[in-house]
């Protein structure tokens, strides 16, 4: 399982970039921007499971995170196990990950890369 911590920790890293926490609604989001144009490459959440699974049950809070990827590749991601239509965006243009269902960091590192490329 992928923590929120090393994911923010891969994304400083990499990019020299920290977290922002804009919403004062939900303290515990926050987004990854590009510096100069501010535009968003990921968004990562803490929300009820049932937001994104229809089966949830228990109200369990999740960690996801929200990228940004070609429609093609969103089509086929989302036919793999924690992948979904992005929560609160672009359905066509974005996924949302399920950070429990992801073992490695080296899984989603390509995703955050193009991510962060096409958002330039």
């Amino acid at each position: 399982m992928l923590t929120k911590k090393e994911l923010i920790d891969h994304i400083n890293e990499t990019y020299n970039l920290s977290p922002e926490y804009i919403f004062k609604k939900f303290p515990d989001y926050c987004v990854f921007r590009h510096q100069k144009s501010k535009k968003w490459f990921g968004v990562l959440m803490s929300v009820p499971e049932e937001k994104i699974y229809d089966d949830a049950s228990d109200h369990r809070i999740i960690d996801i995170l929200d990228l940004k990827v070609d429609p093609e590749l969103g089509g086929i991601l989302r036919g793999k196990e924690g992948y979904f239509p992005a929560y609160h965006m672009n359905k066509e243009h974005w996924i949302s990950v399920d950070l429990r269902k992801i073992e490695k960091l080296d899984e989603l590192a390509d995703l955050i890369d193009g991510s962060f490329k096409s958002t330039q």
